[in-house]
């Protein structure tokens, strides 16, 4: 679903760390499974809205991939359609600025619903079920030896890793997020009357700091409800790539 008439939001060596990961999956799409303590997650991202008719399929898709070991799945909720007629209960501000982001690396002509975006490297329209999982079979087959992620013990804090940073540096992300299910029942626009359902919605999303290629320990932001979880992503700053990734 394309925006009609505009375009909106174009310390230590670290020890390995446990990544977080169906439905049926299309013929031809086997996924990989990847060791559930792998140290490189496939990271998906997806941007979506309450108001997007086409979204409640992907949103059904993401659900089957977030089951799937050594996978990081994340809902984005945007609010660039709620003036159809539903302001999106999950959507802030910052999630539209973090899609207009890889808008601007790989050079898109606009935003849409429902993307998703996988490892920060690729993007694939929603709608495409089986072109989603062969894009996460090739990135789960591309381990790079990214710097390491753990989490201290204490929870309160997240160490990152040496290693090659990229041309231009690269950002620490903390991405908050409720695990499992949400339904909402929407009451207006495109949706009337359909429940939707969620996974791993994202609540929050904060900069940490930078990363330079040599270790650092930085501080975690609060947990608001004991129910959320976080996710830490290490990320090129020009191009987007997710370099490391790890959830607790």
């Amino acid at each position: 679903m394309k925006a009609r008439g505009i375009i909106v939001a174009g310390v230590a060596a670290l020890g390995l760390l446990g990544a977080v990961g169906s439905t049926a999956q299309p013929a031809g799409a086997r996924p990989v499974r990847l060791s559930e303590t792998t140290a490189e997650p496939v990271v998906i991202e997806l941007f979506t809205a309450q108001g997007c008719s086409g979204c409640p399929a992907a949103n059904q898709v993401v659900e089957g991939l977030a089951e799937e070991p050594g996978v990081i799945a994340l809902t984005y909720a945007v609010d660039y359609w709620d003036y159809l007629g539903w302001p999106d209960t999950f959507a802030k501000p910052e999630f539209a600025q973090r899609q207009r982001a890889y808008q601007a690396a790989m050079r898109l002509r606009n935003v849409y619903t429902p993307q998703i975006v996988i490892d920060g490297r690729r993007q694939v329209s929603g709608a495409q079920g089986e072109a989603i999982q062969i894009a996460v079979n090739e990135e789960a087959a591309r381990r790079n030896f990214p710097p390491q992620v753990q989490f201290r013990e204490s929870g309160d804090a997240v160490g990152v890793g040496s290693g090659r940073a990229p041309s231009g540096g690269a950002d620490v992300w903390a991405v908050v997020y409720r695990p499992g299910l949400q339904t909402v029942t929407v009451a207006g626009g495109d949706n009337r009357g359909r429940d939707v359902r969620h996974i791993n919605v994202v609540q929050s999303l904060t900069r940490l700091g930078d990363w330079t290629g040599r270790p650092i320990l930085l501080d975690l932001p609060e947990a608001v409800d004991p129910q959320d979880k976080v996710v830490v992503m290490v990320q090129s700053r020009a191009d987007r790539r997710i370099l490391s990734a790890a959830a607790r």
